[in-house]
């Protein structure tokens, strides 16, 4: 399963004019994708999904340089450890332990990006204990998966026809990646431990999706906290279409709103 999802997620060709760095550092890996004349002082970490047992940096590779060249930034790509051989809560420490990592490294600025799980880990890094988060200037988060709980209405609903997903799949990844952990554990499903103050957000979901009310629950209560919130709902498209970047115009627009978004956020001129 691994090598055929890893077939797929490269299937997202890299673009052009970006250097490629494979890391091995203080305990993080992952690639380093950077553009022309990239800042040295912000970077984007990218969270690959994958249902936490699935993915890999190298193979998605294609789809953060996407977005890197778009937002002319520097954009890391984390090999976080995979269930079920690293259980809950190995792939959040991981996350924690390279947003650390890259402030040692002197980047001041960081935009979280991430999709499915990915998503999910990019906003349990701003959880309420979160440690080294304090530089995230925003996040953006394709289809995230924020409730291993499973209790989104899109999910319960039959009217909801997801041809990605199945709910019986995703309650498998859920148990193999908790194993005893509690779902609504912030750490494994940020529905359950919104902070207080978060960087703006921005969150890209289609109708046809299992996934779809993760979003739209974390986004209402998180305005209602009087965070800044983009959410953008794309009439008739599957889980994660924007890595379709070659197929579908929807995706490229999609990826361009994403770059526009981070740019605005950046704040040292």
């Amino acid at each position: 399963m691994r090598e055929a999802y890893d077939a797929m997620t490269a299937q997202t060709p890299t673009a052009d004019n970006v250097d490629l760095e494979s890391v091995d550092s203080e305990g993080v890996k992952g690639w380093w994708i950077r553009p022309e004349s990239a800042p040295a002082d912000r970077a984007i970490l990218f969270l690959h999904g994958g249902a936490f047992m699935l993915g890999s940096a190298e193979a998605y590779r294609g789809f953060a340089s996407q977005i890197a060249v778009r937002a002319k930034v520097d954009t890391f790509v984390l090999d976080y450890p995979l269930a079920p051989e690293h259980p809950f809560p190995a792939a959040y420490d991981a996350t924690v332990a390279a947003l650390q990592w890259m402030a040692r490294s002197g980047i001041r600025e960081i935009a979280l990006v991430g999709d499915s799980a990915g998503g999910g880990l990019a906003l349990t890094a701003l959880g309420a204990d979160a440690r080294g988060a304090s530089n995230v200037q925003c996040i953006a988060a394709f289809s995230p998966w924020l409730d291993l709980a499973l209790t989104g209405p899109s999910l319960l609903s039959d009217e909801t026809h997801d041809p990605i997903f199945k709910r019986p799949v995703l309650a498998n990844a859920a148990a193999t990646y908790l194993g005893p952990a509690d779902p609504t554990d912030g750490r494994a499903s940020p529905l359950y431990s919104i902070p207080d103050h978060l960087p703006p957000i921005a969150f890209q979901v289609g109708t046809n999706e299992l996934l779809l009310d993760d979003a739209r629950r974390y986004g209402s209560k998180a305005a209602k906290q009087g965070t800044t919130v983009q959410l953008e709902i794309f009439e008739g498209l599957h889980h994660v279409f924007q890595r379709c970047t070659q197929e579908l115009a929807s995706a490229r627009y999609a990826l361009d709103q994403i770059a526009s978004f981070i740019s605005r956020h950046w704040t040292i001129a």
